[in-house]
């Protein structure tokens, strides 16, 4: 109890209405300039590069680096921030949430709605693709080998065989293409999760104290978080169109959010060190973590390492993607000393 009365007289010394106004007007525009850097540097990159034989290895390393940003914003970032919220003295004194890990509770759920997400879309296109190759093949006809008629058959059996692999070789990679832009837009789903979590929330706090301090981290926290977006959608080979719109959902999400929290402060008044709020911060972000974690580990680590004939065929290309895994997961995790 005494420990919340210190918070309490603390948060009060730095409660200025107007000081966290003008902080938060900042922090809109210098998050909206990151995020598209962070964003569009990947996609850029990726469009530079395209063509030239180490197209798909840039791509790769810098999906790897990404993987590690994501796996890092869920583990440092996210999943703290929601346990701290849900095991604030406001809300941990009370039933039920003194009596049940809830964080951990709603953070499997995350893990298991993506997965359940992940299974039933690759069925639908798996289904799909099996209907689309049993419908292409044929009858087969035996005629005995030997005769000129029986020649000429096998001749073309193996013509229409090399056609067969040329045409399951390129629905493999169709199929690929579309578990990456599934992945990706899963990925985006989660992001734009957190992005608005972490707008409102600044958006309603009135402690300049903790907003300072806010805008510089969470600057490079964009852009971290857009490089590692941005380098799935660039994998995916989306469209012009469908890129540039999930570049800007990304960046505009957590201005929006900001805006959002401040409308909901004004109209409403409402206090976001409340135990409601803090209660809707943790299971918010619970879930958005749960989705990172399964995204982070399944569709992008184990994917690219385990599954991905580009590396394994080049042991060199293994350690250069694990370098920039380490990398990403580490500058994403310097962060959390400052947000």
């Amino acid at each position: 109890m005494a420990l919340c009365v210190t918070d309490a007289t603390r948060a009060l010394a730095c409660r200025d209405g107007r000081a966290a106004a003008n902080l938060k007007l900042v922090s809109m525009f210098v998050i909206f300039f990151t995020s598209v850097i962070g964003i569009s540097s990947p996609v850029m990159l990726a469009r530079l590069f395209q063509g030239k034989p180490v197209y798909d290895k840039a791509i790769l390393i810098i999906k790897c680096f990404a993987a590690g940003v994501i796996l890092s914003t869920s583990l440092v970032h996210v999943l703290p921030d929601a346990f701290d919220s849900l095991s604030d003295c406001q809300v941990a004194s009370h039933h039920p949430w003194k009596d049940f890990p809830f964080s951990g509770l709603v953070t499997l759920i995350g893990v298991l709605t993506a997965l359940l997400v992940d299974l039933t879309a690759t069925s639908h296109v798996d289904s799909h693709s099996h209907s689309h190759s049993h419908g292409n093949k044929g009858s087969s006809e035996y005629t005995p080998i030997g005769t000129h008629e029986g020649l000429g058959t096998a001749c073309k059996k193996s013509a229409e065989t090399e056609v067969e692999l040329v045409v399951d070789d390129r629905q493999s990679e169709e199929l690929v293409k579309l578990k990456q832009r599934l992945v990706s837009q899963v990925l985006e789903i989660g992001i734009i999760f957190h992005s608005v979590i972490i707008g409102v929330t600044m958006g309603m706090s009135q402690n300049q104290c903790t907003i300072r301090p806010l805008v510089a981290a969470l600057a490079f926290h964009q852009i971290f978080e857009g490089m590692g977006l941005g380098g799935c959608i660039a994998q995916a080979s989306f469209s012009f169109g469908t890129t540039a719109y999930m570049c800007f959902m990304f960046s505009v999400t957590t201005p929006m959010g900001i805006v959002l929290g401040m409308i909901v402060f004004s109209v409403t008044g409402y206090n976001d060190s409340s135990p409601n709020a803090l209660i809707l911060e943790g299971l918010l972000g619970s879930l958005s973590s749960g989705i990172l974690i399964y995204m982070g580990l399944v569709d992008l680590i184990a994917l690219d390492f385990f599954h991905n004939k580009l590396m394994g065929s080049q042991p060199w290309l293994k350690k250069a993607s694990f370098i920039a895994l380490v990398l990403g997961s580490t500058s994403m995790s310097i962060l959390a000393l400052w947000a």
